[in-house]
């Protein structure tokens, strides 16, 4: 039996990708005149990835990432009118409204009612923390938990600290490197919602991956029937 029912936030209940892509869109075009579409793209992403044991995850990270990329493929010849521009392109993000998918609000309502709803979600604490406050979906949750990132360390941190055994616990999320293999290499149960525009670090899972121990759905929507099935 399923104890604790555990969602990952950024592009499983609500789209996320969505917001950077337009953001790299708009920064490639900004500094177009330094490189070619792609090689500024490659730049950008090679810098981000870096950056993550630095700055973690998240928008001022982007920002700070998309500041060094320039002044790196400028040659530091990047102008401040240009650096104030990465920032008008960062600034809307950290308030933008938070697009939730169709199902999201009548499946975690009704997973609710049968069972103990937490958030795991990593990232900076404040703009994590904005964006729950934004989606209008706090009070389906009994716990929230912001951290820096998801490994099989955080998830059995999280389980000891709310006395869960991890064989009735059960992560919903997108990621197969941050939502579900951790989980199930520590004896979790995991259910894969697949999104079209994944970042390309989250998809970096290395060779040999055993897809065995989670599920794959198309949508939330399905998650309901399938936590019946678990139940009985």
């Amino acid at each position: 039996m399923i104890e604790l029912l555990a969602f990952d936030a950024d592009d499983t209940l609500w789209d996320n990708e969505k917001s950077y892509l337009q953001a790299k869109e708009q920064y490639i075009q900004l500094l177009s005149h330094y490189g070619e579409a792609e090689w500024v793209e490659r730049q950008l992403d090679e810098t981000e990835i870096h950056n993550i044991q630095v700055y973690g995850f998240g928008i001022k990270s982007f920002t700070l990432s998309m500041i060094e990329t320039g002044l790196a493929i400028s040659e530091s010849r990047i102008t401040g009118a240009e650096i104030q521009a990465i920032f008008d392109i960062a600034r809307p993000m950290l308030s933008a409204a938070v697009d939730l998918f169709g199902q999201t609000e009548a499946t975690l309502a009704l997973l609710s009612q049968k069972v103990d709803l937490m958030l795991i979600t990593k990232g900076d604490s404040f703009e994590q923390e904005q964006k729950v406050r934004r989606s209008g979906l706090s009070r389906y949750f009994r716990y929230v938990e912001v951290v820096g990132e998801k490994s099989e360390q955080t998830y059995r941190r999280i389980l000891e600290k709310y006395r869960i055994d991890p064989a009735r616990f059960l992560m919903v999320g997108n990621s197969l490197k941050s939502d579900i293999l951790p989980v199930v290499r520590i004896g979790g149960q995991a259910v894969l919602i697949p999104y079209a525009n994944t970042w390309s670090y989250e998809m970096e899972v290395g060779e040999g991956v055993d897809h065995k121990g989670y599920v794959t759905l198309e949508h939330l929507g399905e998650l309901p029937d399938y936590f019946e099935r678990l139940a009985e």
